[in-house]
């Protein structure tokens, strides 16, 4: 009845566990309220269907509620400017300071203990303690103001560095084990005249691992018995980052009054975003020092003498300018959908761990046929208390050979089943390089090779250079985590699925739950598990399909045999259906005119499949003699787009600026006739745009392999795309679904070249291709650039041969 009336739509799910999921976790708090079932089942309907939500430590959600009520808020009430005196803005200013109040009622403290800041964001309190924290330089009486913060800290706080480097004040990195470690009793009156204050920042939790710290550390770092305070003479101040902590915790101040606490409030409601606060304990709020005054700001002051004095109240001193007035007001609707929903942090903060640790102890116990672990987790503790761990899961996977999986690729075939997660180092290098076990050096090294935080260079010599988060919120349900488990085993899992099952009892004796380790081994293998010491070492010589194909070995592979080009594929607008051939051009960025239009959004964003399903539907023609793109579709009369522009281009054929998978590139816009037909048929405002002619975009470093040719159209990887029959051809009906045809396979790959292999997959192992008489280098994967052509009328043919050489 449980499974029914809270996930109606598990009845029909092939692995039945939620009964099971209840048994072992019904104890760690699952929320079993039907309103937020409903809300958010409505919410999933208009707007998230088919998608698994796993980045709620990047955002939460928001709930259909909270906008709805918001919306009514503001239609029903007229909002004018705190700052004046009308009955509009005196209704403005009497919310905002409501607001303020609820703020700290839900961290149980008062205005008289603390005061609000609202500021753009947790980043943004940070840096205003950096600029107006009262630090000092040494004297001949006192030592500098030391700026302490734990490595397992957010860039944000690490930041703090480039405010202090000019002015003396002493900078100190504090391992995680050094806290405790380094404590020492110290005779509190010693030092007691030195004055010189001391700020050390912590996270409440770890964005990275999810791992929470003592907040009794705030207590002990202010009394000076933890390290570093507990070295240094002065008075010590304490920042507790709760940006990540307070999305799925409560937070006590009464009980840990830290001096300064930082958040936003996207991690905890989802909306509103751009909007956060910092509280200050009052009695620190004396000492901070302020140089610029905005609007708002002061008591007094003159514009022809360096004559200001500050306003009184702590919050209007420090919030330069009108705050975001609105956006403060959707607060008071979060705050009681929170509540409404769920009951408090407490409840949100068992469910969410519940959930995580079910994903940790399957994940960590999943194997593959032969033995070898998927995961590499990266955490500090066994998921066994909520206390100290946080709803966070943090990993990179392995294939069965035990070679680490690039998070770029996983987090590319998570898309496509629409599971949305987080990969790279989430702005915290200090433990990305503590669990990955990055050097400085290496750090410096990777930068060397083109790695910078944020692409999509996610190996370096064989090492990961970051990982994958996945991460819960309070509307997370069971079935996200059978998602994305099912994802795990479908995609990266050498079969048939193995358990181990000795690491799995480990982790159920840490619970009190009894009889749910057959429960917990069903999930992934409809109710078949196969145990490690029931394995058969499988060959570490097989090349494997991930979807649980044919194994070929790899002396079994012909490496002289001989190929031909069976198809070839163009698609001039990005997205839209292919154009087949069956003689093309080669041109400077790859096949001629391939991909070299794409379909934007009103605001100018690049549509795809995933955005804009029906663009597969739309069937470019490339007329080389007429110079002319021909476009149709269904219901449509055709239009023709000239390729190239001679003439000055009118302001319809403005010149602009767009991304493409990261990479800013300067475009050209086609007309107002060509937008009219896309917009009628899309059914929304669209533009056709096409790369400029003038604009040469690179490969991203550590793609290249020392290629001759680096220059790309609006492609997404590489210049082309190729697929061998042979491997489409190793497919295997699953229980559910029928095996899709070859060529249906081949049309979703989305191949500019198909190729009839002899072995299914000898493709990864080529280094270089020559087609008919065109020489191309196999930059990564499928992928390839063209060498340097010998002939600028380079022409590829089906029907060419292709000849292959191993790497």
């Amino acid at each position: 009845p449980v499974d029914s009336v809270l996930h109606p739509h598990l009845t029909n799910t092939p692995f039945p566990q939620f009964s099971c999921f209840l048994e072992q976790f019904f104890s760690a708090g699952y929320i079993q309220i039907k309103t937020l079932c409903r809300d958010f089942s409505n919410f999933k309907t208009n707007f998230l269907t088919g998608i698994t939500y796993l980045d709620h430590a990047g955002t939460t959600l928001y709930p259909e509620s909270l906008v709805r009520e918001f919306y009514q808020d503001i239609c029903t009430n007229v909002y004018g400017n705190p700052h004046s005196h009308n009955p509009s803005s005196r209704l403005t200013h009497d919310t905002v300071e409501h607001v303020r109040y609820r703020i700290l009622q839900h961290f149980n403290t008062t205005p008289d203990e603390y005061s609000v800041i609202f500021t753009s964001g947790s980043t943004a309190a940070l840096k205003l303690v950096a600029e107006s924290f009262p630090w000092r330089p040494p004297t001949a009486a006192e030592p500098a103001s030391q700026f302490c913060y734990l490595t397992d800290n957010h860039t944000s706080v690490v930041g703090i560095r480039g405010v202090i480097s000019a002015l003396g004040v002493v900078s100190l990195p504090v391992s995680p084990e050094e806290i405790e470690a380094r404590a020492k009793d110290v005779d509190q009156s010693e030092g007691s005249s030195c004055q010189t204050p001391h700020l050390f920042c912590y996270p409440a939790q770890s964005n990275f691992s999810g791992r929470k710290y003592p907040l009794g550390y705030v207590r002990g770092i202010q009394a000076r018995q933890l390290y570093p305070a507990c070295d240094s003479k002065g008075r010590w101040f304490v920042l507790l980052d709760a940006a990540s902590f307070a999305s799925c915790s409560p937070l006590d101040l009464q009980e840990h009054s830290a001096n300064f606490v930082p958040f936003s409030f996207y991690k905890m409601f989802g909306f509103p975003t751009g909007l956060g606060a910092l509280l200050v304990r009052n009695d620190t709020a004396a000492l901070l020092r302020k140089t610029y005054f905005g609007g708002g700001t002061a008591a007094a002051y003159l514009a022809g003498d360096n004559y200001y004095v500050p306003a009184s109240n702590m919050s209007s001193r420090f919030e330069d300018g009108t705050v975001s007035f609105l956006d403060i007001i959707a607060l008071n609707h979060s705050f009681d959908s929170l509540h409404t929903l769920t009951g408090g942090m407490d409840k949100i903060q068992l469910h969410t761990f519940g959930l995580t640790r079910y994903t940790y102890m399957l994940l960590s116990s999943l194997c593959h046929g032969n033995g070898q672990p998927v995961a590499q987790i990266y955490s500090d503790s066994e998921f066994e208390n909520p206390s100290t761990q946080g709803a966070i899961l943090n990993f990179n996977l392995m294939d069965c050979h035990g070679q680490m999986i690039g998070y770029s690729q996983v987090d590319k075939l998570a898309s496509l089943f629409n599971i949305h997660l987080r990969t790279g180092c989430f702005c915290n290098t200090g433990a990305c390089q503590l669990f990955l076990g990055i050097t400085n050096q290496v750090v410096k090294s990777n930068l060397q090779a083109g790695h910078v935080c944020g692409d999509n260079i996610d190996l370096v010599d064989g090492r990961p250079t970051g990982s994958v988060r996945v991460s819960f919120g309070y509307m997370s349900t069971f079935q996200d985590c059978q998602n994305f488990l099912n994802f795990v085993a479908d995609c990266f899992v050498e079969k048939p699925v193995k358990v181990d099952q000795d690491k799995l009892d480990r982790l159920k004796s840490n619970t009190s739950s009894k009889g749910s380790s057959q429960c917990l081994l069903t999930m992934l293998t409809n109710g078949k598990p196969d145990h490690i010491d029931e394995r058969e070492h499988a060959s570490t010589d097989l090349v494997v399909n991930q979807r649980g194909g044919k194994a070929i070995t790899k002396d079994a592979k012909s490496h002289e045999k001989a190929q031909t080009l069976t198809n070839i594929y163009i698609y001039p607008i990005k997205s839209c259906a292919a154009f087949e051939v069956t003689d093309w051009p080669v041109g400077a960025l790859g096949l001629l005119h391939d991909r070299g239009w794409m379909v934007v959004n009103g605001n100018r964003v690049c549509l795809n499949q995933k955005r804009e399903p029906r663009l597969c539907l739309i069937h470019p023609q490339i007329y080389l003699p007429s110079n002319t793109l021909l476009l149709q579709a269904s219901g449509m009369n055709a239009i023709c787009v000239p390729l190239k522009n001679h003439s000055e281009p009118p302001q319809s054929h403005r010149v602009c600026q767009n991304m493409v998978c990261g990479d800013r590139v300067e475009t050209v816009d086609c007309g107002d006739e060509a937008a009219s037909w896309l917009s009628e048929f899309l059914g929304q405002p669209c533009r056709l745009i096409r790369q400029s002619p003038d604009f040469s975009r690179d490969m991203k470093k550590g793609h290249e392999k020392e290629v001759s040719s680096t220059a790309l159209s609006l492609v997404n990887e590489a210049q082309y795309l190729i697929v061998n029959r042979a491997s489409v051809d190793l497919q295997e009906s699953s229980d559910d679904h029928q095996p899709l045809d070859t060529q249906t396979l081949i049309s979703r790959f989305r191949a500019n070249l198909v190729i009839s292999g002899k072995e299914p997959f000898e493709e990864d192992d080529w280094s270089h291709l020559i087609i008919g008489n065109t020489h191309f280098q196999v930059t990564f994967g499928v992928y390839l650039v063209h060498q340097s052509l010998e002939d600028s009328n380079s022409t590829l043919s089906v029907g060419a041969s292709v000849k292959s050489e191993m790497s």
